[in-house]
């Protein structure tokens, strides 16, 4: 089992106090791709964004790996999420100052557990898995919103993670993008079996999901 959640409660203070997530209980496999869907203000980016270790402010329980990310340090959750979590947003966030190869060496780098020419090795094998070897040397600003969305997936797997976080990965592409991102994801599942979550709006996606998670005012049905 890659993730547990265990009667996740989420309350937001401000204005006043308010429940956003209720009593979410599930668990997900290695190598599952599940997708996490709902209507805006369903809780669906409070649930990511949780079980992505970025808010560790609730109640309940979250195992990854078999680690309760509870009882981490703030430094050793910082460690953990970037040995064992990679990210796909909906909006890249490469750096514009460094090419797509610096890019995607970048998370390896800061995680320092393998030489320079190691790291660059591993990436460019990345670069070259989702389609983008040839634009290795190329600053990342001047690619396509499909083309930055595939560097972002190779640099999200450099350190070789256990799960994949994907927030909205197809939100801002066209259709035929769209459909080229999800199907590197799902070949991420089957190929290298890593367990991949997206939350997503997009049917084609949870269409064709292994698994669905549905949020429905702060509560999941699955």
């Amino acid at each position: 089992m890659i993730l547990e959640a265990q009667q996740i409660d989420k309350y937001f203070l401000e204005p006043e106090k308010h429940q956003i997530l209720r009593d979410i209980s599930f668990s997900i496999s290695e190598g599952e791709l599940v997708s996490v869907f709902g209507e805006s203000g369903s809780g669906k980016s409070t649930l990511l964004y949780i079980l992505s270790t970025l808010d560790t402010d609730f109640d309940g329980s979250l195992k990854i790996c078999n680690q309760d990310i509870k009882n981490l340090t703030s430094a050793e959750l910082t460690d953990f999420r970037n040995k064992h979590i990679g990210f796909v947003y909906q909006f890249h966030y490469l750096l514009p100052e460094f090419n797509v190869l610096q890019n995607v060496m970048l998370p390896a780098m800061k995680l320092s557990q393998k030489g320079k020419e190691e790291i660059k090795e591993n990436a460019l094998d990345l670069l070259d898995e989702v389609g983008m070897k040839a634009f290795a040397k190329r600053p990342s600003y001047q690619l396509s919103g499909g083309q930055q969305q595939r560097v972002a997936i190779a640099r999200a797997l450099i350190n070789n993670p256990s799960l994949i976080v994907a927030d909205e990965p197809t939100g801002n592409l066209d259709q035929k993008n769209s459909e080229l991102i999800f199907h590197l994801l799902k070949e991420i599942t089957e190929q290298r079996n890593k367990t991949v979550i997206i939350a997503t709006h997009d049917s084609k996606i949870y269409d064709n999901s292994h698994r669905n998670i549905e949020m429905i005012d702060g509560s999941v049905r699955l």
